[in-house]
């Protein structure tokens, strides 16, 4: 068994999987057989090491990742992989909250919301605090909330952490939107992680029990764990210590959610004792897209393990740099080199991928293709569970489970429509709110109070009640709608016990005559095309048939509410795939575009004033180029229009660092071109120095830097302003790398910025 395990790996994924107990970091570049290595070792642990598969979990950051390693495992072990416990840090949590969440005093059968339920409970929050959206964005307070508590920071502590008025209103948020939340019986898919880590914080014994169980760890994706997932980890490692972490620094490109890069950097620091292993040998890309790939990173500084990636897959073709004179043109030559390529025989259009950086980038893009008859697919469009009717009909599919789910309860309270407006459904949260229940409840006492046919009684639990006096609340028409919906949600949640979850689904989509209400809805065609995604959401149930039945109806719900937009690509799907930079991690193509290769866009402006950003920005940049097989282009325009406006484009600082013989050169546009004469330059491609201000578009020449400055020039307490932020207060300024570093707090939130970057004007 030994040498089947060990065939076909090289000397350091040979390392990696023998290395048995404590802490191992592997650092594994792209292309290099990270998953063969994962599910190798757990192989190698099991049949050669003799662990019991009962006690290895392994973490992976997509349901993708984990069901290729089920794959994997159940060819190298066969059923012995079945006794593993994998899946995603969300999946898990979710799993072990369903057993654990009553220690923190809730109930097992919590709601999971998903973003669009979440901004819909955040509507609601603003609504009760008299908050304008327009002025309190519900996505820019819950990305608050969500990067609190990413960062295990509790209501409480935010409060105490405020300094602007915006944290004053994201604080009064945060407490009623974590009620809510709890009154719901509903976590949000970072109360997941958080509350996971309340159980094993306040419970010991019940984190004494996991570590027992879980004596070796596994961790994929590393270098993206926020604070949260990082705490879990290290909490369950415990004692024993056996964590094997694989990642790649030079991949870490979700900073904007919350992770970490300094979690995989100083790994060694919190495991002294450590192994490092770097697989350096690529399996996916020619040597010549490596080399440019490796050019673009090294630009970003000095690193403690430099990987030095090769391949066995020969030089391959010389990556290309395309100018279009705009975004149109840059399209155009994307979708006649496909068409050529396509027509020369040796590759078919799911070969390709076209990668940017923002969804908005693909309009022209879908044009081009469209009109050279060009099959494609856009990754981000709107996903199969948050189609309107799916998510109406989940609705009361979780309504059939929690009925105190409020969002959903909100969702379909008129839909098929019964008559209940908007002032209606408001009337009812006021009511509820009164009495202090949850809006379930509050139809529960509506429905008392009218068998009574007189006023409430003093409620049996000690809540809130209507005066002696008081009449019914709402008219009679609204009453009868309420109590006809009630009895609906009844007769589902009797279902759920007795029905298997498709018969339960059947009835929901007979009782609430599903068809002819989007026909009404909708007319003929649309409606047909909507009712076969109600029909294949009711396939879907049909794979959970051998389930036992009490378990059907949660994992269905838990598995849909976990579904991450990666896992719906379609590798086998013969069309072009059009995706975002951040979409593509984990991916690979025999043919690679990547567009709009700009100033603004690639950094993106809103990182350009941070230089840890800017440097998330490039390795965004090196994933994309690390996606690619057999053939890569790098593509920009000459000018772009963006937000109506037509200007000159600059092309990114990050190619700079290429040297020149690594790219095929661009034609040329000529002296009156700006780009032409950025093509000048020691690096040979770049508009700009990577640590150096942008150059203008009319420049011919690189501007000269000012000399590096030997002492600050800011101040703690200090009052400056910015073009794009606006006036904010600086907390703390010191010299960084020849440059000034300056911490502001603006209004929105606090920002690093570089002096020689930022321009801030002196208040």
């Amino acid at each position: 068994m030994a040498d089947e395990l060990f065939s076909g790996l090289n000397p350091a994924q040979r390392r990696a999987v023998e290395a048995v107990d404590g802490p191992v970091l592997v650092l594994a570049g792209p292309g290099s057989g990270k998953t063969r290595v994962l599910t190798h070792r757990i192989a190698y642990l099991i049949r050669e090491v003799g662990v019991d598969p009962f006690s290895i979990l392994a973490v992976t950051f997509t349901n993708k990742a984990a069901r290729e390693m089920r794959e994997r495992l159940d060819v190298l072990i066969g059923s012995d992989a079945q006794a593993l416990t994998a899946g995603t840090f969300h999946s898990l949590c979710a799993r072990f909250l369903r057993r654990d969440i009553i220690h923190l005093g809730r109930e097992r059968d919590f709601a999971i919301y998903d973003s669009d339920d979440q901004e819909r409970l955040m509507r609601r929050v603003l609504k009760e605090l008299n908050l304008d959206e327009k002025k309190n964005p519900p996505r820019a307070i819950h990305a608050r909330i969500s990067s609190a508590k990413n960062e295990l920071v509790s209501p409480a502590e935010y409060a105490r952490l405020n300094r602007t008025y915006f944290d004053e209103i994201v604080v009064r948020c945060y407490e009623r939107y974590q009620q809510l939340l709890r009154e719901s019986n509903a976590l949000d898919f970072d109360d997941l992680l958080v509350e996971m880590v309340h159980v094993f914080q306040q419970h010991p014994e019940v984190l004494a029990r996991y570590q027992n169980r879980y004596a070796y760890l596994l961790v994929d994706e590393y270098q993206d764990t926020n604070r949260v997932q990082y705490t879990l980890i290290k909490m369950l490692a415990g004692e024993r210590r056996n964590l094997f972490a694989v990642g790649d620094d030079d991949q870490s490109v979700y900073g904007w959610r919350g992770a970490d890069i300094r979690n995989i950097l100083q790994f060694e620091q919190d495991y002294p004792d450590s192994q490092v292993i770097l697989l350096e040998q690529n399996y996916r890309s020619t040597q010549a897209i490596l080399d440019t790939a490796q050019a673009l990173i090294a630009g970003g500084g000095k690193k403690k393990h430099l990987k030095k990636l090769w391949t066995e897959n020969g030089a391959g073709t010389q990556v290309s740099l395309h100018e279009g004179y705009d975004q149109s043109e840059e399209a155009s030559f994307v979708a006649d080199e496909i068409s050529r390529l396509v027509a020369g025989g040796d590759y078919s259009y799911g070969d390709f991928a076209v990668m940017y950086r923002i969804n908005a980038q693909s309009r022209a893009l879908e044009e081009a293709l469209i009109g050279r008859g060009v099959r494609y697919v856009i990754v981000g469009g709107t996903r199969f569970y948050e189609r309107k009717e799916i998510k109406d009909v989940l609705a009361y599919v979780r309504l059939a489970y929690n009925p105190y789910d409020s969002v959903s309860l909100g969702r379909v309270l008129n839909w098929p429509g019964r008559g209940i407006g908007d002032r209606s459904e408001a009337e009812l949260l006021r009511w509820a709110a009164e009495l202090g229940v949850p809006v379930f409840e509050a139809l529960r006492e509506l429905e008392d109070l009218d068998r009574k046919g007189a006023a409430a009684p003093a409620d049996q639990a000690g809540l809130k009640a209507p005066s002696a006096a008081a009449p019914l609340p709402f008219t009679l028409r609204v009453r009868n709608s309420l109590l006809g919906f009630l009895a609906i949600i009844d007769q589902f949640i009797a279902a759920r016990a007795t029905m298997p979850l498709v018969e339960l689904i059947d009835l929901i989509l007979g009782r609430l005559d599903v068809r002819e209400t989007l026909l009404k809805e909708h007319g003929p065609d649309e409606a047909e095309d909507r009712w076969s995604n109600v029909q294949e959401l009711r396939n879907v149930a049909a794979e959970y048939v051998n389930m036992p039945l009490e378990a059907q109806l949660p994992t269905y719900l838990e598995e849909i509410a976990l579904v991450a937009e990666v896992d719906k690509v379609d590798g086998k799907a013969d069309a072009v795939t059009c995706i975002t930079l951040h979409q593509a991690k984990g991916l690979e193509y025999p043919v690679v575009f990547l567009v709009g290769l700009e100033e603004g866009l690639l950094p993106h402006s809103r990182s350009s004033d941070d230089r840890d950003k800017v440097e998330e920005e490039r390795r965004l940049l090196y994933v994309g180029m690390t996606r690619a097989r057999q053939r890569l282009y790098l593509c920009y325009a000459f000018r772009r229009v963006s937000y109506g406006r037509t200007s000159m484009s600059t092309v990114t600082r990050f190619l700079s660092d290429i040297p020149k013989e690594l790219i095929r050169q661009p034609k040329k546009r000529g002296a009156a071109s700006p780009q032409a004469s950025m093509f000048t330059g020691r690096g040979g491609y770049g508009g700009s120095s990577p640590r150096g201000p942008s150059p203008s578009p009319s420049a011919g020449t690189r501007p000269q830097r000012a000399p590096a400055p030997t002492e600050v020039s800011f101040f703690a307490g200090q009052r400056v302003r910015h073009a794009t932020f606006g006036e904010g207060v600086v907390m703390s300024s010191r010299l960084v790398e020849g440059d000034e570093e300056v911490t502001v707090s603006f209004a929105d939130k606090e920002r690093r910025l570089l002096a020689s970057f930022a321009r801030l004007e002196k208040v």
